[in-house]
């Protein structure tokens, strides 16, 4: 019997949202982010926030901001049990289509040197390592890779 597409659903988060998206973001990083920065961000008019729903849960989410014609992805966690099934990639691709319309081309953001995954996704989406941040994440001192990407759309 063949596989089924997974079918994700991806929409603006709403403040409702935020139970779902801090339970992904708890287990997701080691600094994770608070109530009040996501309330903050869905708040924000140059910040964009969207959730990927596979049959109606939440089991990803995406925060960015556009400024002028650069799209900065601030965060992206998915939850443990939908990884590497293209939760990522959609809200990625989404990402993509609404800072089109708004004018954006590159795209920038910080992500851990041993974070391979994350690495590998990214450069499917074209982007390309320009620099380092060193000791950029306090609670290790880990050094952060500054990736941009030209959409050239």
């Amino acid at each position: 019997m063949a596989a089924t597409a997974l079918e994700i659903e991806t929409r603006d988060m709403l403040a409702n949202d935020l139970e779902d998206v801090l339970a992904i973001e708890l287990v997701s990083f080691s600094t994770p982010w608070s109530r009040g920065i996501f309330l903050g961000e869905v708040e924000h008019p140059f910040c964009h926030d969207l959730v990927a729903l596979v049959e109606g849960r939440i089991v990803g989410y995406i925060c960015f901001a556009i400024v002028y014609d650069e799209i900065r992805i601030r965060n992206l966690a998915i939850h443990r049990d939908w990884k590497r099934r293209g939760v990522a990639s959609s809200l990625l691709s989404r990402m993509i289509t609404i800072s089109s319309a708004e004018g954006a081309r590159y795209g920038t953001l910080e992500v851990r040197k041993s974070n391979t995954a994350a690495l590998g996704l990214y450069k499917r989406f074209g982007f390309v390592v320009e620099g380092v941040r060193p000791s950029y994440y306090s609670e290790t001192s880990e050094d952060a890779l500054i990736m941009w990407a030209d959409f050239g759309l």
